[in-house]
């Protein structure tokens, strides 16, 4: 069984979800793949130790601390490919960005087999716990501005709150 919450936050209302006992949804409301994740027929609302803990993360990182990804138990359910690149997400640094193809490349090393920009793109677009994992660090290329299944606006309103050098970075 799934537990949701929401979270008003300043990008907006949050849903999240936790699956025995770790979060395995974040989403930002009216995003693309809203509770994709999810089995409708198995979800309940309500709060649990788990939400609790990240409403206190998403609470540090709007106060413009910086908490550990690795401070809440974490369950995004995916293909083996999409772990591999929402892992390789949860180490760009706060206020920094990666390309597309810088992450196809590190995904490529883990795996020992190609993978391209495009498939990254798609993980990408589907991380089912959107700000935890920073899927908004990941740019497409000369730092274009593309690729946010919470809209480019939220994109650059969470780097901007993250400290990013936006002078770099570029509207498609």
């Amino acid at each position: 069984m799934y537990w949701k919450t929401t979270y008003l936050s300043p990008v907006g209302e949050l849903t999240l979800a936790e699956k025995d006992g770790c979060l395995a949804g974040l989403w930002i409301k009216g995003q693309k793949y809203y509770l994709a994740s999810l089995d409708e027929d198995d979800v309940s609302d309500g709060d649990t130790p788990t939400l609790a803990k990240a409403k206190g993360w998403l609470d540090e990182y709007f106060a413009g601390r910086r908490p550990s990804i690795l401070a809440l138990p974490l369950a995004p359910r995916g293909t083996d490919f999409q772990r591999c690149v929402w892992q390789l997400l949860c180490h760009i640094p706060y206020g920094q960005t990666k390309t597309y193809g810088q992450i196809a490349e590190e995904a490529a090393a883990l795996r020992g087999i190609p993978s391209s920009a495009r498939a990254v793109g798609t993980a990408v677009g589907h991380n089912p716990i959107s700000i935890i994992i920073p899927c908004h660090r990941v740019v497409g290329a000369q730092g274009r501005l593309t690729g946010y299944a919470g809209g480019i606006d939220k994109k650059i309103q969470l780097l901007t709150h993250e400290g990013a050098d936006m002078a770099r970075l570029r509207r498609s």
